[in-house]
């Protein structure tokens, strides 16, 4: 993009090598694909995907009062959080919107949270607001690591293969330091937002680069894939899972995204408590995550807003893809409660645009 400088991560380079190619999309760069989109869904849904998410946001925190602090001005407890151990919790403003959705990881000495790379900004300054007296200090990482992340039923076996049975000794929400074939990382075991296992990978540049170079290495008897982001944006929509900046952002609380297993209840104050709380109290959650089908072809183009028959508003679109199976456009979107239920019938339009007929489906979808 004009006026955005990129620099090139050793990983970067080394996949550059292989002959695949980044795009530069809103301020990112990234791969669209390793080759075959539908390969790299089909090891998503029945082996293993490797995807390199290093552009995360990730920023370190020091001080002997960070977990304490964020314990307070985030939605989860995180002041117990043991050393070797990951925690989700979520960022939100004053109404309960969502600032980002972040995952802690304690290292004792000091802490990582890893985040959106479009909040990553945010997040840092709204840290910041609140420091008055506390012993927290905040620093971006700056391309310092590679954070990679492996999903897919195969996923469990192929990282044994590659780690050992070490693997096993790790709990769900824990890391531990891993060291094979002279590759130093962090393994992070850890469940998506349906339950299904998965594992983190976090490493230095150098390290980051030779372990994915052994995966690659060890990858016969498995239905590996590297994963574009073509590929997963598939998945996460069809899976509902919400990411940021497109569902996961200022204009949606918690409980509409569905991340309600991120938020505590009992803990006591912070930032935005009051509105999340209330909103659970006396069920006044207005619209929530759902899918939607499209009936018509169209060219994704701006964003889209859902209406009933007699034009009353209905929700809005978040995310839309191109369903390879169905041959359709499946999409999120956040839809009012009158419309929510299984097989309703809406459309979505962009301005003067004509009217696409949509279908609104229960999360995941069956696409």
């Amino acid at each position: 993009m004009a006026g955005i400088e990129f620099t090139a991560t050793p990983l970067m380079q080394y996949f550059e090598s292989l002959g695949y190619n980044y795009d530069s999309v809103e301020e990112r760069r990234i791969i669209k694909s390793f080759g075959s989109m539908e390969s790299e869904i089909n090891s998503l849904y029945k082996g293993v995907a490797l995807r390199d998410i290093s552009d995360s946001g990730i920023l370190i925190l020091s001080g002997k009062d960070v977990l304490d602090y964020l314990h307070r001005i985030s939605t989860n407890v995180l002041k117990d959080t043991p050393e070797g151990a990951v925690a989700h919790t979520i960022f939100t403003n004053e109404k309960g919107k969502i600032i980002d959705s972040s995952l802690l990881m304690n290292f004792g000495d000091y802490q990582l949270l890893i985040g959106s790379n479009k909040h990553e900004y945010k997040v840092m300054k709204w840290i910041e607001k609140y420091v008055i007296t506390d012993d927290v200090k905040v620093n971006s990482s700056e391309n310092k690591y590679v954070l990679l992340e492996l999903l897919g039923p195969q996923t469990d076996s192929f990282i044994t293969l590659i780690c050992g049975n070490v693997v096993n000794e790790i709990g769900i929400n824990r890391f531990k330091s891993i060291r094979t074939e002279g590759v130093i990382f962090f393994l992070i075991k850890m469940k998506d937002n349906n339950g299904q296992l998965k594992y983190w990978i976090l490493a230095d540049q150098n390290n980051g680069v030779e372990l994915v170079k052994l995966m690659l290495g060890n990858k016969n008897i498995f239905d590996f894939n590297l994963v574009g982001e073509d590929a997963y944006n598939y998945y996460r929509v069809v899976q509902g899972i919400p990411s940021a900046p497109n569902e996961v952002n200022d204009q949606f609380n918690p409980h509409e995204a569905g991340l309600l297993n991120f938020v505590s209840f009992t803990k006591g104050c912070y930032i935005g408590q009051e509105v999340i709380a209330r909103l659970d109290t006396y069920d006044k959650v207005q619209r929530n995550l759902k899918g939607l089908t499209f009936e018509d072809s169209f060219e994704p183009n701006g964003r889209l807003f859902l209406y009933d028959n007699e034009g009353r508003e209905a929700g809005t679109v978040t995310s839309i893809v191109f369903s390879p199976r169905c041959k359709k456009y499946v999409g999120l979107a956040y839809v009012r409660k009158p419309y929510m239920e299984q097989g309703t019938e809406l459309v979505a339009k962009n301005g003067n645009e004509r009217k696409l007929k949509v279908t609104v489906e229960n999360l995941p979808l069956k696409k």
